[in-house]
């Protein structure tokens, strides 16, 4: 049993300073796979160990996807490690091979939460959705279901549903999306649009997009160079600008 906060330190550093080093990297497997089974940060550091064992090292993880699925909870957009996590979600969910009905429960799951995640983090997660459907087609059915939002009373995905096969997420349509196309920030409302479209074959790059900061985003609209708007279609005659008014009279505006 190690401290939580060596235990972090452990797995930061895991996937480039220790397994390199090791002559039998597999002998990591149990302190690693204990590590994604613990949930929260702890679980997140360990993706990059496992990602390692499993495409160098032919780790067979039977519930890898589960658990990875069961990762992603409110907190995912606010984690000090989301950059890292996400560019790993994205090379697991690369593979042409998955099944549908599994990416479909991503996407929708990531839509879900994504009603509550701040603008820097949906700027990332629009684009990351977009190529998902970029790579299976077979998930385009969650938007460009006919009159999916208008034709169901209620949406069948079951969000409490530890077990992607069984989340329903295949019969339901992404009204977040719709939702988002409303968003506050006019960047986010302007990405969320993108799926009224046909998407192009060519995958978004979310590289720059993943450490993005609401401290850049605010930047960002500060140095924007601000637009003349009128405000008055008459000139403006006295203090208070009333032509017949006794300050008229007696005060000008220079």
């Amino acid at each position: 049993q190690l401290p939580t906060g060596l235990y972090k330190k452990v797995l930061v550093i895991m996937h480039d300073s220790i397994l390199p080093y090791m002559n039998e990297p597999t002998l990591m497997i149990d302190f690693l796979t204990v590590a994604y089974g613990i949930g929260g940060a702890i679980s997140l550091l360990a993706l990059n160990g496992l990602f390692i064992l499993i495409h160098q090292h032919n780790l067979e993880y039977p519930d890898f996807y589960k658990k990875l699925y069961n990762l992603l909870d409110p907190s995912i957009y606010h984690v000090k490690y989301r950059a890292r996590f996400f560019h790993l979600t994205d090379l697991f969910l690369s593979s042409s091979h998955l099944p549908a009905y599994l990416v479909a429960a991503f996407i929708k799951r990531l839509s879900q939460l994504a009603l509550t995640a701040p603008p820097e983090a949906l700027l990332m997660v629009i684009p990351f959705i977009c190529n998902l459907f970029r790579r299976h087609p077979a998930c385009r059915v969650l938007v460009h279901r006919p009159n999916g939002p208008e034709d169901m009373s209620e949406d069948p995905y079951i969000m409490e549903e530890e077990e992607p096969s069984e989340s329903r997420a295949l019969q339901s349509c992404l009204w977040e999306i719709q939702s988002l196309q409303n968003h506050y920030h006019p960047d986010v409302a302007k990405a969320a649009a993108v799926l009224n479209h046909s998407l192009s074959e060519m995958e978004d790059d979310i590289s720059g997009l993943l450490e993005l900061s609401g401290y850049e985003l605010f930047d960002k609209e500060v140095k924007k160079k601000a637009i003349d708007v009128p405000l008055e279609f008459e000139q403006v005659r006295g203090l208070f600008g009333k032509k017949n008014d006794i300050f008229a009279e007696h005060f000008t505006l220079d």
